[in-house]
């Protein structure tokens, strides 16, 4: 089991800045990747970033240049620092995990979720 809890959202005006935080509980003795992925309404669940057991990191086209993805040396925090944003990038940001040593971009290879954390961006 993976408990995972998202904080950090909120309103920002465009090319502003925000710090996504998600509280990871995981088993420390298994490999473990994560990952932000963010739904708009009407719209699909995307992958934002990933970061896998090894601390390789991937990004979406959109957020790359803009956005970095990271966790502390413990791995119970996982963060997302969202720089120059744009009205595109409104909507609901949530936090991934699965236990397996490659990260991936697609919401199917993930089994434990949060809540999801809140981003409007708007003037």
């Amino acid at each position: 089991q993976v408990q995972l809890v998202e904080s950090g959202g909120g309103s920002v005006q465009p090319g502003g800045s925000l710090r996504l935080s998600c509280a990871a509980s995981a088993y420390a003795y298994a490999p473990l990747s994560m990952a932000w992925f963010r739904q708009a309404p009407g719209k699909e669940r995307e992958g934002v970033a990933t970061i896998d057991n090894d601390a390789g990191t991937t990004y979406a086209d959109s957020v790359k240049g803009r956005f970095t993805i990271s966790q502390d040396n413990s791995k119970n925090t996982l963060y997302l620092q969202m720089n120059s944003l744009k009205p595109e990038d409104t909507a609901m940001y949530y936090c991934a995990a699965a236990y397996t040593y490659w990260a991936s971009l697609s919401p199917a290879d993930y089994n434990y979720w949060g809540q999801g954390t809140q981003v409007t961006v708007s003037s």
